[in-house]
């Protein structure tokens, strides 16, 4: 992403700031580990870490993004119990406010893990705090003239989430019996774009090469604007803890008969799983996380798969870089070749039948090896022309 593109990024963030008014300070959550006294970093013992993980305001306990982020926290903390762990919400989800939140805590921890694009201008803290470590998810740290940079002191992982949105697709497009389906989104940030356009990928993957005929479905006053001011179409509730929201949209794709929704929206996805469960044969694809035990319904299951983004193993394989004087700053972009991305294919945790999980096997082979790459928010592809279509 270029300077000019990051800039144009975070004037909009502050525009919507302004629009916003005054944003509430991030603020703790509940949480069954052991969490962090407000008393200085500098003060940790030993291997012990004093971890902050800064989310949007649907929390650590989304059941998708924010928790698997946790997930990977708490992972560590099993093996370190010395260490200990503060979520703090940040309750308007608004860029500088995001940012605001991480500079009110910065000089009372070791490591912050800022969860989500919201959370890219940290640059500045950053530099100004080198020995805290931090660990930044879905965003590359930009510095105060709003340009991307690399810092010594921050690990930034983006994902290449257009790879399991592909599979989610292929998914979708291979086990719907109306032949309608649809993405459902929150925000369009750039990794939620690259789950929409990754899912419409997978989609014309199949209708071209494994004999399904999908149409995806759209809802064009809820169509997308990504960062830079496109419409990037798609079915997008604006918010990412807005359940009601969620709920309008997953039952006006049902009306128009849509059996199998794909949402990528953190809590706001709970309301589409409320519509899906509310509907008949209708099913729903999970996203970042395995959300096969969300959909218990009575005696049945409307979780088809879901789609995977790996971030709890790669924040726990940085905090144990951390705890062994290992760690490297950097801005990475995780996929298929790392086992970062995927789907749920597992027997008793999805319901696809043995020819899709062949299918979604046979192509996302060919992702892991650049054979076929999905279109994504900003790689110059689009769904209807990528490579390997």
């Amino acid at each position: 992403m270029g300077k000019k593109l990051i800039s144009m990024i975070l004037a909009a963030g502050m525009a919507a700031s302004l629009l916003a008014g005054c944003a509430a300070a991030g603020t703790p959550e509940g949480s069954a580990a052991p969490a962090a006294e407000s008393t200085g970093a500098a003060e940790s013992e030993g291997t012990a870490l004093k971890i902050a993980i800064v989310s949007s305001p649907s929390g650590v306990d989304d059941g998708s993004f924010n928790e698997n982020n946790y997930d990977g926290i708490l992972a560590f903390i099993s093996e370190n119990p010395d260490s200990t762990v503060t979520p703090v919400r940040e309750e308007s989800g608004d860029v500088a406010a995001a940012v605001k939140a991480v500079e009110d805590i910065v000089a009372d921890y070791d490591v912050i893990v800022c969860c989500g694009f919201q959370f890219a201008g940290i640059g500045s803290i950053a530099e100004s705090n080198p020995d805290v470590k931090f660990i930044l998810v879905d965003a590359y740290p930009t510095n105060a003239d709003g340009e991307e940079t690399e810092y010594d002191n921050v690990y930034a992982m983006q994902f290449k989430e257009q790879e399991s949105g592909f599979c989610a697709g292929m998914a979708a497009a291979l086990e719907t019996k109306t032949g309608k389906v649809a993405v459902v989104n929150g925000i369009a940030y750039p990794s939620n774009v690259n789950y929409q356009w990754g899912f419409e990928s997978g989609v014309n993957y199949a209708n071209k090469n494994c004999g399904s005929s999908a149409e995806i479905v759209e809802i064009a006053s809820y169509a997308g604007t990504d960062v830079t001011g496109a419409n990037v179409g798609g079915n997008y509730a604006g918010d990412f803890s807005d359940e009601a929201t969620g709920k309008i949209i997953g039952e006006a794709l049902i009306a128009e008969g849509v059996d199998v929704i794909f949402t990528a929206a953190g809590a706001t996805g709970n309301g589409v799983l409320t519509a899906v469960k509310e509907a008949k044969d209708v099913y729903f694809i999970g996203c970042d996380v395995d959300q096969y035990d969300d959909g218990t319904n009575g005696n049945e299951n409307v979780v088809l798969t879901s789609g995977l983004k790996v971030m709890d193993m790669n924040v726990t394989k940085q905090l144990n870089a951390i705890k062994d004087g290992a760690f490297k700053g950097g801005n990475v972009l995780l996929g298929a070749d790392t086992d970062s991305t995927g789907y749920v294919s597992t027997g008793g945790r999805s319901q696809l039948s043995q020819d899709t999980i062949s299918a979604i096997d046979e192509a996302f082979a060919k992702i892991k090896t650049g054979e076929v790459v999905p279109a994504a928010n900003f790689n110059g592809l689009t769904p209807e022309s990528f490579t390997g279509l």
